[in-house]
């Protein structure tokens, strides 16, 4: 009999006439019914939260105890070990192309990039002559510090964060630092953040971060997995396939139609992500240049604001709060959720195309498919994209519901959320990858595929019936009814059928020639006209 119930108890005390000492552990309260622990002086205050569970067998006995991890957590360092995120253990050496731009490091670098920036933006601004135009030297001084940012420069910052507890600030003291010994850059060393709120900084090094992790990272892949669908469409697009709609028996098509219509599916999507216009900000506190036109009332300073933007090339958001609105990493994540749904669509079609043997799967030396079946060649490869698919739009779908709305001129859960964009992709990463792996794996089973078309010759009762109404034969739809609906229909039935028909002998010679192998209509020409305008 086991007992999983959850009691407060005084001081951590425990009931121990019933429960060992070694099974309390910290859990949340839960209002028990056992009878065990009734209303005593263990509830009293002041009490901690324990949760007991023990093996009872009778009272007084010894209970067994369970075996408890022998490493204290402050012992733990992080490793692929004790990641808590499978993408930054499990998953690491699939989804580490990211990380450079996506990760705390990246972010620390961007901010870094538009600090400095915005530094010899002002230098070019001839009102601000506090500022003046740097020499070569100080320019390739401050370029040198994007150019050759580190990860012990990182650390740098980090430590310096511990102290200003603010991730922005400790940036802007970070490049004091470095440029203090630079005679030329330390007399303006102050103008480092001129008139910027943490978040014209950070808007843009999200901004940047995105940009350059989906133009370098997920569009490439992108375009290896639409490619592959492409090619498999391609090499396909003859091989006759019995459809299914509702899971019943159709009209045949050709496995590379079928795959065509993914390829294109995601092709589209894909456009649009990249379409997707990445905007920026750099209006100050409230978006209102407030600061700027106090201390330099002369500069145009939205001219300013926008040049300095499009030098990023990101595009400007001239009217704005504190925040940039985030509008645009909405519509940008609900593009990667319809492309993300196309190719989960495209998964499990694959999956049930391997079910039923339309598909076999090249095996790999070594690979294991279950622990007790040896048969079995699962579709794991598909099943893992499948399921990444759902955790990186379930992280899409929260960031676009909650980044457009933030409180008056702003508040802070954007910040927090903003620091998941990594995660959305991170998955992405893993299920396109995992995807292309998969379709690598694939063989079609032609002999499967012509087994279920040659027991399938009912499909052709739809042209049947149609050419019957072309020439006026009464009730076609009905007497093909009655001939295939709940019976079994062979070449035979279908010929002895169109034999019979009142029909001109060129069309009764033409369905004669039907089976459910040529009935496909121009699905191969589709194909292949796809096929060509996708590689124009």
């Amino acid at each position: 009999m086991d007992i999983g119930s959850c009691i407060r108890v005084p001081n951590g005390s425990c009931p121990t006439s019933y429960i060992s000492r070694s099974r309390c552990f910290y859990g949340p309260f839960i209002p028990t019914q056992n009878p065990i622990f009734k209303a005593s002086s263990h509830v009293t205050l002041p009490y901690k939260i324990y949760t007991c569970k023990a093996a009872l067998k009778e009272a007084n006995n010894n209970i067994e105890t369970v075996g408890k991890v022998k490493v204290k957590p402050s012992e733990m360092e992080l490793s692929s070990l004790t990641a808590i995120s499978p993408l930054d253990g499990r998953y690491w050496n699939k989804v580490k192309d990211l990380s450079c731009y996506l990760s705390e490091y990246g972010l620390i670098y961007y901010r870094t990039l538009v600090e400095i920036k915005w530094l010899l933006k002002l230098s070019q601004i001839p009102e601000v002559f506090e500022v003046p135009k740097f020499s070569n030297e100080a320019e390739a001084k401050l370029q040198g510090l994007i150019d050759g940012f580190n990860e012990a420069d990182a650390i740098q910052v980090k430590n310096i964060e511990k102290i200003t507890n603010h991730d922005v600030k400790a940036v802007e003291y970070f490049l004091k630092t470095k440029c203090q010994e630079d005679p030329e850059i330390a007399k303006v060393i102050e103008f480092f953040h001129f008139g910027c709120t943490s978040e014209d900084i950070n808007n843009l090094a999200h901004g940047l971060m995105l940009k350059e992790a989906v133009n370098y990272v997920i569009l490439p892949i992108m375009d290896d997995l639409i490619n592959a669908i492409y090619s498999m469409a391609e090499a396909n697009a003859h091989i006759p396939m019995l459809s299914r709609t509702h899971g019943q028996p159709a009209s045949p098509t050709t496995l590379g139609k079928e795959m065509l219509i993914f390829a294109e599916r995601l092709s589209r999507e894909r456009r649009d992500i990249s379409q997707v216009e990445i905007l920026g900000k750099f209006a100050g506190a409230v978006g209102n240049y407030n600061a700027h036109v106090v201390a330099y009332p002369d500069v145009n300073w939205p001219h300013v604001a926008e040049q300095f933007v499009n030098s990023l090339g990101l595009s400007f958001n001239p009217h704005v709060t504190q925040i940039e609105s985030h509008d645009y990493m909405a519509k940008l994540f609900h593009s990667f959720i319809r492309f993300n749904n196309i190719l989960l669509d495209f998964d499990k079609d694959i999956w049930g195309y391997i079910s039923v043997g339309y598909f076999k799967q090249v095996t790999k030396v070594g690979e294991i498919g279950s622990s007790t079946m040896p048969h079995k060649v699962n579709p794991i490869d598909f099943e893992n994209s499948e399921g990444n698919l759902g955790i990186a739009n379930a992280v899409f779908d929260h960031l676009s519901m909650k980044l457009p709305i933030s409180r008056w001129q702003r508040d802070l859960t954007d910040s927090t959320v903003l620091r998941n964009i990594g995660v959305g992709l991170g998955y992405s990463l893993l299920a396109y990858k995992s995807a292309l792996v998969g379709i690598g794996k694939l063989q079609v089973n032609e002999v499967a595929l012509n087994k279920d078309l040659d027991n399938s010759w009912e499909v052709l009762a739809e042209p049947i019936q149609t050419v019957m109404r072309r020439y006026g034969v009464e009730e076609p739809y009905e007497k093909l009814k009655e001939l295939t609906r709940g019976r079994a229909v062979t070449k035979e039935s279908i010929t002895e059928f169109i034999t019979k028909l009142e029909i001109p002998l060129e069309a009764k010679t033409e369905l004669l020639k039907l089976t459910p192998h040529n009935y496909l209509g121009v699905a191969a020409q589709l194909v292949n006209e796809a096929f060509i305008r996708h590689y124009e």
